[in-house]
């Protein structure tokens, strides 16, 4: 009896690991289409179709919880920072893929763990011991070299990933601080910012589309959504510190995919400092397996 349960237990967190290595992979097809987009369109004309898109995933969920669920909300000051985080978060990274290579751009959002461990420590009260605090600077050095200390590391499209970084670990902070709100209001209201930022973001911007843009535009918070869903069941599934490391697949993937559909070849600064970023990134995660249980929301969901 003892071996059927532990049997069916495995069997599940195996589908876990699975759902979060496919909703790594939706999640970085979402970013790709979403720089082929940037190319031609305004981020405020994407965002606006986006959420309609995404709108599409949350009305159900929606519907289940009940509307009044949306309005029932935790801490409203601090809801309403983290859709102000949401928003800057997706916004800039979107302006920053259109001009840098995806992979460029995804390591640095890979750093976002180690801005939450900082972070964390500050925000949440939560007591980081010192190899972890050498683990963060270690993290801050390999974003160093991926920026390429010279002038342009001050470029306005380095400025947008590092923000958008900063802004979705603010993110992950707050959800951590919302954690009894659902993700259908969290991600509800997100997206209703989303839709107003970037009706103010397309006046003067907005072009007339063609059929296949007008769906890839839509497609963007289908996929996102969807990946959304599969990232919360994998993460009742298996241990998030199991599932933590899987995170880092977006970076091979936004390699693969950057490459597949742009030409684009990370540089080695970007390989040195992506490999420092993961590096430090798994250590952290490996103090906080010994030290304590991981959080579901520590883990780095990429929510563009």
């Amino acid at each position: 009896m003892n071996s059927s349960k532990a049997g069916a237990n495995s069997n599940l967190v195996l589908v876990g690991v699975l759902l979060m290595v496919l909703g790594d992979f939706m999640f970085s097809l979402n970013d790709a289409m979403g720089k082929w987009l940037v190319a031609s369109f305004s981020v405020g004309q994407i965002l606006v179709i986006r959420s309609f898109g995404a709108f599409t995933i949350l009305a159900p969920m929606i519907a289940r919880q009940g509307s009044d669920a949306l309005f029932r909300i935790e801490h409203p000051r601090l809801q309403v920072l983290r859709v102000v985080m949401t928003t800057a978060d997706v916004a800039l990274f979107y302006a920053a893929v259109a001009y840098l290579p995806l992979a460029d751009v995804m390591t640095f959002y890979m750093a976002g763990p180690i801005y939450v461990a900082a972070l964390s420590h500050f925000f949440l009260g939560e007591r980081i011991g010192w190899r972890r605090w050498l683990a963060v600077l270690l993290g801050f050095v390999g974003v160093v070299i991926a920026l390429r200390p010279s002038a342009a590391m001050l470029s306005w499209p380095s400025i947008f990933g590092l923000g958008g970084s900063l802004a979705f670990s603010m993110t992950l902070i707050l959800s951590r601080k919302l954690r009894n709100t659902s993700d259908a209001t969290l991600v509800a209201w997100q997206t209703v910012a989303a839709l107003a930022t970037g009706l103010v973001l397309s006046i003067g911007n907005w072009r007339s589309a063609s059929t296949l843009d007008w769906g890839a535009m839509l497609a963007l918070g289908v996929v996102a959504g969807s990946a959304h869903m599969l990232i919360t069941r994998s993460l009742k599934l298996a241990p998030a510190s199991l599932l933590a490391p899987l995170q880092y697949s977006l970076l091979i993937w936004a390699i693969a995919l950057g490459f597949l559909f742009f030409g684009d070849i990370p540089d080695a600064q970007i390989i040195v400092g992506s490999v420092i970023i993961v590096l430090a990134g798994l250590f952290i995660f490996h103090r906080k397996n010994l030290t304590g249980s991981i959080p579901q929301d520590a883990v780095a969901r990429d929510g563009h």
